[in-house]
């Protein structure tokens, strides 16, 4: 094998060779990793001749593409454009349009050889020159088309997008005047009410938004709500959708759907006493029983359909126009998105086991491509089932539209703040819809750090930075406008994925993956973009191994830092005041991936890891146990030293246990710092102790299933939590 030409494409695909770890040592990629990469990026790494040949096949193709797919300026900047065309063109006058919509924006006439020659290669015989035209002339941030023709031609020469993106993201005018804001963070799916059917649900969520708001909240942070399977409920990470541009339709509440009350069929459903005793058992348990409420939901949802399509579709109401608008918005993929859901649901009624009906890898061969004949034909025979999922996306939306004009109306500044994921799934609807954008034989993960000592592997296949590039960023553009909608701020997980992302080879520990670079320029302009246009602020979770070059660009851009108290020490082990923290952040203590503040302060967390074969060695554990001890200690003196403790606790971490005073005591802490944003978990309010997840695990532990121990309406009548909420709006007041 050509060793050089294996380090030139691991050059120019963006490959990483070494990086600084999570411990700030230098750590050196194997080329065995490397060459894997390459090969699940499609290129026949040990077929010398067939990679020569395809290196080349892609270098022509892309000499012989006149505009480039995609453009990305930003504002107040000279726009520079790059166009390739045959020698014969050089001479001869051409005209660029500019249009959006069906308007064209600007027209320009120039010559190419008047232009700067970038570079110049010879294809099939032809020289194909490369020039650069530049204009100075200011064009509204948005997107563009541009065209670029031979004088007096009507048929283009090319064609591409140009994005023209504003300097930084949008902030609202609360952020930019400095207020300083708090509010909690949920697993939707863990809150407990009375009212709800086993599983935290968007009425739910309005309960707690008049609650908090009242209070002194600007906002209710959500874990992400992108579509999972409902056909195959039990795989319920909310890290790991179907897609994350549809919303997970469990957490619809049936019973405020237009015609529950009113649908005969639906009534006698909902009282048959098979009914109840499934939903009281599903309300009762203390885990969440994902396949028995998506089941209720379903077996309810359907008779509500019907009595959708006869009393609303068949009389054209309002709300049969805004359905139908919404599936003409919905293009595409939420079409894709519908088709899946329903072959998923149709193989389920003929009985097929779940592990060959999980996604479309295992389907029959003739299912698993979206725009196969056999999928067009099931779309077509089962029309109705297809158009009732794209029904419940419609509700789903509707709900959670609902819920942002209530945090608007309770005078929040932001609202909700959604989550995004770093990915999909595999068998996921994203994947099979679009698999050219996909690379299916990697996975996103993290390489070995504090949270995950030997790596992580999250089952996500990375989309392909350059098949992104060639579809002119739009599956990230639709991705970030879907998620920006209905609330005030969004939460993008793993901020760093922007730059890098860690891709595992299939098959593979974590430990033997290596970084791939993404376009960050780009991408973070198009976040800007849609910041904006969506009138939404953006939070990046830059935890675990950041590299230096992002902390900049994400400051730069707009983008809140991720602040987690426990993380926030200096060498000796001591832990900053929050005081101290950038002001363009959110601050919290504790994350879904961490244990909650009584778990870790009791050692919950390295107790399970322990049990659940974490960590490698005594040796280990025993270190593990040592940092905690004087991390403890730590945290004591920072907080007794910052008088944010009562004098009754003590100041011996060996002595002192998580009381309701040193849980609520860190938090009133938390406040009074200087990040913008503060968010707080509601299990931590309760005072619970075991964690929602656990990083590295799947089967071994019931990740994302642990419901809150005090259903919602309670959690406000009590008193301490009151005094909490109190005490957390002066603590922000006073650090304004």
């Amino acid at each position: 094998m050509n060793a050089s030409l294996v380090e030139q494409l691991v050059q120019a695909r963006g490959i990483e060779s070494e990086y600084t770890d999570a411990w700030g040592t230098r750590a050196v990629i194997k080329q065995e990793s490397k060459e894997k990469i390459l090969a699940a990026m499609g290129y026949p790494v040990h077929d010398e001749a067939a990679l020569i040949e395809k290196v080349n096949d892609e270098a022509e193709q892309s000499w012989l593409c006149v505009v480039e797919p995609v453009t990305v300026v930003r504002t107040g900047s000279v726009t520079r454009l790059l166009f390739k065309l045959p020698i014969d063109f050089a001479n001869d006058p051409l005209v660029l349009k500019i249009s959006q919509g069906n308007r064209v924006i600007q027209e320009f006439e120039f010559v190419a050889v008047e232009q700067e020659l970038i570079a110049a290669v010879e294809i099939r015989d032809v020289e194909i020159q490369q020039y650069a035209f530049e204009f100075n002339e200011e064009l509204d941030m948005g997107y563009y088309k541009i065209e670029l023709f031979e004088k007096g031609v009507e048929e283009a020469l090319g064609e591409g997008k140009l994005i023209v993106a504003p300097q930084e993201c949008y902030k609202q005018q609360a952020l930019i005047q400095g207020k300083k804001m708090w509010g909690p963070s949920i697993q939707l799916y863990c809150v407990r009410s009375a009212r709800n059917w086993g599983v935290g649900d968007f009425n739910d969520l309005k309960v707690l938004i008049d609650k908090v708001a009242d209070r002194g909240a600007d906002f209710v942070g959500l874990n992400p709500i992108h579509a999972l399977y409902p056909n195959n409920a039990d795989a319920c990470s909310p890290y790991s959708p179907s897609s994350r541009r549809w919303l997970n339709v469990i957490y619809i509440d049936v019973q405020s759907v237009v015609g529950f009350n009113e649908s005969k069929d639906v009534q006698k459903l909902v009282a048959s006493d098979d009914f109840i005793a499934q939903l009281n058992l599903a309300k009762q348990t203390n885990d969440v029983d994902y396949g028995s409420v998506m089941d209720l939901k379903l077996k309810a949802l359907k008779p509500l359909y019907s009595f959708f399509v006869a009393n609303e579709v068949s009389k054209n109401t309002k709300t049969a126009k805004a359905f139908a608008d919404f599936k003409l918005l919905g293009g595409d993929s939420l079409k894709q998105m519908a088709t899946f859901d329903a072959i998923q649901d149709s193989f389920k009624a003929e009985g097929k086991f779940i592990g060959d009906n999980w996604g479309w890898p295992v389907w029959p061969e003739g299912f698993r491509d979206y725009d196969s004949e056999d999928v067009k034909s099931f779309a077509k025979a089962h029309s109705d089932l297809v158009d009732f999922y794209m029904y419940l996306q419609f509700v789903a939306a509707q709900q959670l539209e609902d819920v942002d004009q209530l945090a608007k109306a309770k005078g929040m500044a932001i609202g909700t703040y959604r989550d995004l994921a770093v990915g999909v799934s595999e068998g996921s609807t994203e994947i099979w819809a679009n698999k050219d954008l996909y690379r299916t034989d990697a996975s996103v993960g993290a390489p070995p750090d504090v949270l995950g000592p030997l790596g992580q592997n999250w089952g996500l296949p990375p989309m392909d930075p350059v098949r992104l590039y060639q579809q002119a960023y739009q599956p990230i553009i639709d991705l970030f406008r879907a998620n920006m909608h209905a609330c005030g701020a969004l939460r993008i997980d793993h901020v760093m994925a922007l730059l890098r992302l860690w891709w595992v080879p299939a098959g593979e520990s974590a430990k033997e993956g290596t970084y791939v670079y993404y376009p960050v320029d780009d991408l973070l302009a198009i976040l800007a973009l849609e910041s904006h246009l969506n009138k939404c602020s953006i939070i990046g979770e830059d935890l675990g191994t950041v590299p230096d070059n992002i902390v900049g660009k994400l400051k730069e851009n707009g983008i809140h830092s991720y602040k987690v108290f426990f993380f926030e020490q200096a060498e000796d082990g001591g832990f900053y005041s929050p005081k101290h923290y950038v002001e363009q952040a959110m601050a919290t203590l504790t994350t879904h991936d961490m244990p909650t503040l009584i778990g870790y302060w009791h050692c919950k967390d390295l107790e399970l890891g322990q049990q659940l074969g974490l960590y490698e060695g005594e040796e280990l554990i025993k270190n593990l146990y040592a940092d905690r001890i004087h991390a403890k200690q730590c945290i004591l003196d920072s907080l007794h030293g910052h008088n944010s403790l009562p004098e009754e606790i003590g100041k011996d971490a060996n002595e002192v246990p998580m009381t309701q005073a040193l849980n609520y005591g860190m938090q009133i802490h938390m406040a009074k710092g200087a990040s913008a944003l503060l968010s707080l978990q509601l299990e931590d309010w309760l005072q619970m102790d075991m964690p929602v997840n656990i990083p590295g695990t799947s089967s071994e532990y019931p990740n994302w299933r642990r419901k809150l121990s005090t259903n919602l309406e309670d959690i406000f009548s009590i008193n301490e939590i009151n005094h909490l909420t109190n005490e957390l709006t002066k603590a922000r007041q006073s650090a304004s």
